[in-house]
């Protein structure tokens, strides 16, 4: 009888099933996205695992291989948008074809349904590859407001519970797709949600929610330019931390102003679809998504 050890192969990456993930893989989603030197989001991640679907694949030696969430808008068994978000690789398992296995999965598991994501310049190439278009273009700013001399003239209030059901007729309105399951739970998700007003009606409404060191301004929903300026400087007087948002490059008078004020370009991500043109809904009264990773 021989005295070697029998060696069991490591299962191919390849064969490695993809499973739905839940709350319960929020640490694991977490140590995920700090293995690629991204922060660790829990905040971020506990949201859409919450509001979305996670999708995963574990590593036999601990942990994930990989993760991604969709969030879905529209009717529950006819989703009409389906947005692509906090899609990762780990480290050590990362150029060996994983990512482009795993969102081909994603996309094919999506049917129909037309999808979105925010795209950095290092994966817009698979996603093209997939048959993603670049739509449009969103440009990252960071840092603390520094408010100006002169008061913005457009009134605004924190959101109360009573405007909740005016929020989402009018974000249904702008984005294009019934969002009510993320719009609901902005008031526990968000530090800060203000509404705009002209003659006691709501024209716009923003949120402001904590990221690691940040407050991340999103969604930002506007009637116009004067109204979100007015909308981030109501934010912007109520914290202390910096502010960060990602705003369409559309946006022109918008981007300069923040500028003006204290923000500094940090990053620059394409817009991409999957299935449609363009995105719908009227993107002159978007301004920023609640998270790249959700539109």
């Amino acid at each position: 009888m021989s005295d070697s050890l029998t060696c069991v192969p490591t299962p191919s990456l390849a064969a490695l099933p993809i499973r739905r993930l839940t709350p319960r893989d929020l640490t694991a989603c977490a140590d995920l996205s700090e293995d690629r030197g991204w922060p660790r989001e829990e905040h971020k991640w506990q949201f859409l695992l919450t509001a979305g679907r996670g999708y995963g694949i574990d590593d036999p030696d601990g942990g994930l291989v990989s993760a991604c969430v969709v969030t879905e808008y529209g009717p529950r068994e006819r989703p009409e948008l389906g947005a692509i978000g906090m899609v990762l690789v780990a480290e050590r398992h990362a150029r060996r074809g994983i990512g482009r296995r795993f969102m081909r999965h994603i996309v094919d598991s999506m049917g129909t349904t037309p999808l979105t994501l925010h795209a950095t310049p290092n994966g817009r190439p698979l996603y093209e590859e997939l048959g993603f278009k670049v739509t449009g273009r969103a440009e990252m700013l960071r840092g603390h407001f520094t408010p100006g001399a002169s008061v913005p003239s457009i009134a605004t209030r924190a959101a109360t519970a009573e405007d909740l059901s005016t929020i989402v007729r009018l974000d249904e309105e702008v984005f294009g797709a019934d969002r009510t399951h993320i719009i609901t739970r902005l008031p526990a998700f968000a530090d800060q949600l203000r509404v705009a007003e002209e003659n006691g009606r709501i024209i716009g409404y923003t949120g402001a929610w904590p990221n690691m060191d940040t407050h991340v301004v999103g969604p930002l929903i506007a009637r116009d330019t004067e109204t979100a300026k007015a909308l981030i400087a109501s934010l912007a007087a109520h914290t202390d931390r910096p502010l960060r948002t990602d705003i369409d490059v559309r946006h022109e008078e918008l981007l300069a102003w923040a500028k003006e004020h204290g923000l500094a370009s940090v990053a620059f991500n394409s817009v991409m679809t999957y299935g449609i043109s363009e995105l719908p809904g009227d993107w002159t009264r978007r301004f920023a998504p609640l998270t790249v990773a959700a539109g």
